[in-house]
């Protein structure tokens, strides 16, 4: 009986998967893995019972093919095994694992999975279905030829391969060989094909409004610090950046790093921990304006950073406001010295990855910037735009934060947006001077800007910066590259991950 997997099948699942992968070094999907993807698109997982036992599946997902192009792994189309890549509007059925149990091999089990998963891409109205085929026999010919030799030798029978000779006779066709697809394949000297069948009843459904941008324009605030008598004060001159910004019709606004500061003159006379837990009590009513901005305005805002009193401890916060009146937050995770020894603020243990209507972005804070392997992380779960609220009050530190971001747009082959505070504040403790010059960074190939700087406001001065950013080119640059610094990591020496999530 042909069906849809359900979590309860794992433990046939399992012991199929284990018979299907004797002889080579592939390991099996685990409960948490099943229990993720049935959760993200559970119509794409089928399997195949027998007397009441699961004997063969079928596992698949829906990506946005135009992210991945046809030179990819089989990690990075699985999120790191994350599943992560899943995406509802996208417009290929990705096939991620399809297996028979060996003792029922010759029953036409996988011809059943492969016709379950044509109907399920045209009901679906997908383009195509795509999936990194597994070349089995290939080891046993491969000092005698190269991967495209067999293949070819293959396709016109010359050689059988149990899974390519099989997919070739299921309509599917090749488009190219992929290397290191499959790490512990040994069967197929981590090779594989790259292959397609084609839905001949796809109908291009235009999205006619909402349609997520390929070019997105971005509005960085270089806000000047000034005295400022109270929190109606403040309001007026962020609404007044936020309708300069929006009229270029803007997609976001950045706000620096404790923009809120001048509110600080009135507790001049706390000691300065004291004074920033004070600060802390128009984090609330702060947000609730942006939030109010974002929707007025039509533009999505990342507020800056000021610090939020949560229980005892306080933090040093950004929130993502968009413009259909969500909001998301991102607490600073790396604390300066400083911080912690004159505000005593604490770290915050989650990353800022945030969808939006134009793309994956994430947001950093400040010192975060200059720890790379965060950016990493955000950027093996698919960020393209990494904003950064700043504050620095001598060129030094400015020039760590920027050189920073400059590098993390190169390793990390996405646009990052500084944006920082200008001016003094004579009259409040600990606050006095700030520098900055608010950018926008990208990788550094033929595409891109030679110096790798997209734009750059004037040193010292308050403006705002309007920035376009092209997405495309950064998928291109992902699979076209001269270089490709995420593409050709050594996943095998070494990798970097995250213990909280």
């Amino acid at each position: 009986m042909l069906r849809h997997l359900t979590l309860e099948d794992y433990n046939d699942l399992k012991d199929a998967m284990i018979q299907a992968y004797s002889g080579s070094r592939m390991s099996y999907w685990g409960h948490g893995n099943i229990s993720d993807i049935l959760q993200i698109f559970p119509e794409g997982q089928i399997c195949v019972e027998m007397n009441g036992t699961v004997v063969a599946a079928a596992l698949s997902l829906i990506v946005d093919y135009s992210k991945y192009g046809d030179d990819h792994t089989y990690q990075e189309m699985t999120g790191d095994y994350t599943f992560s890549t899943h995406d509802p509007s996208g417009d290929v059925l990705y096939g991620i694992e399809i297996f028979v149990h060996p003792e029922y091999r010759g029953l036409r089990l996988a011809r059943r999975l492969y016709d379950a998963r044509k109907e399920l891409c045209e009901n679906l109205n997908l383009r195509s279905i795509i999936a990194g085929g597994r070349i089995p026999g290939y080891a046993k010919q491969a000092d005698k030829m190269t991967p495209g030799e067999y293949i070819e030798k293959v396709r016109v029978n010359e050689l059988y391969d149990p899974i390519l000779s099989f997919q070739l006779g299921n309509t599917f066709h090749v488009r190219r060989v992929l290397n290191n697809y499959l790490e512990g394949d040994i069967q197929s000297q981590e090779y594989a094909t790259l292959i397609e069948w084609n839905n001949l009843y796809y109908e291009a459904k235009p999205k006619l409004i909402n349609r997520q941008k390929s070019v997105v324009s971005l509005g960085l605030v270089q806000w000047q610090m000034r005295p400022t008598p109270d929190l109606d004060a403040l309001k007026e001159q962020i609404e007044f950046f936020v309708d300069a910004v929006a009229g270029y019709n803007s997609d976001f606004v950045l706000f620096p790093e404790l923009f809120n500061a001048p509110l600080l003159a009135k507790y001049n006379d706390m000691v300065e921990a004291k004074a920033m837990r004070e600060l802390a009590s128009f984090s609330g009513p702060l947000l609730s304006y942006f939030k109010e901005l974002a929707v007025a305005y039509n533009v999505n805002i990342i507020t800056g950073s000021y610090p939020v009193l949560d229980g005892e401890k306080l933090y040093n916060v950004s929130h993502l406001c968009r413009r259909d009146g969500s909001s998301e937050e991102y607490r600073k995770i790396h604390i300066t010295p400083s911080e912690v020894s004159a505000w005593g603020i604490s770290g915050g243990d989650n990353l800022g990855i945030f969808d939006t209507d134009c793309g994956k972005i994430g947001v950093v804070i400040c010192y975060d910037v200059e720890f790379p392997e965060l950016g990493r992380l955000y950027a093996d779960q698919g960020v393209q735009i990494l904003f950064v609220p700043f504050l620095t009050d001598t060129q030094n530190g400015y020039h760590r934060v920027r050189r920073c971001a400059q590098a993390r747009a190169i390793e990390n082959e996405c646009y990052v947006a500084i944006a920082g505070c200008v001016g003094n504040l004579p009259k409040v403790s600990n606050m006095d001077i700030q520098y900055a010059q608010s950018a926008v960074f990208t990788p550094a190939d033929f595409a891109f800007p030679e110096n790798a700087v997209k734009a750059q406001a004037t040193p010292n001065n308050e403006m705002t910066l309007i920035v376009d950013v092209d997405l495309d080119l950064l998928r291109e640059l992902n699979t076209k590259g001269s270089v490709r610094n995420l593409h050709d990591r050594r996943t095998d020496l070494y990798e970097v991950g995250i213990k909280k999530s």
